[in-house]
């Protein structure tokens, strides 16, 4: 059962840290901070979900279970908020994703003429 429990553990935390990682790459490749924002709040809050479950399987008491569920409750409430916050500020803001924008352009430009 040990061996099982191990592995379990280990493949969440790999599956975790690659989740981390590609969410990292998101960040920086994407043209847009809305495209950013969707590809780091998805990723982070299931990379961080998966290694604290991997992290569970290996807690040696209760008490350490314990606290690692209530981080997993917290960040599985906290991120998809605070995405959400983030979005609809950056909309009052009237910032506009980059596909908008160059539609946006392209029809004033047109209109010109």
């Amino acid at each position: 059962m040990d061996i099982i429990i191990n592995i379990s553990g280990a493949l969440f935390l790999l599956m975790g840290s690659f989740l981390c990682i590609s969410g990292g790459v998101g960040l920086l490749r994407f043209p847009d901070f809305y495209t950013r924002m969707h590809a780091v709040g998805v990723t982070d809050t299931l990379g961080a979900g998966m290694i604290l479950i991997g992290l569970m399987c290996y807690s040696p008491d209760f008490l350490t279970f314990s606290k690692l569920v209530m981080i997993l409750l917290l960040t599985l409430l906290i991120g998809p908020t605070t995405s959400h916050v983030l979005a609809k500020a950056a909309m009052h803001n009237n910032l506009m994703p980059k596909l908008q924008q160059e539609d946006n352009i392209e029809e004033t430009s047109s209109s010109n003429y």
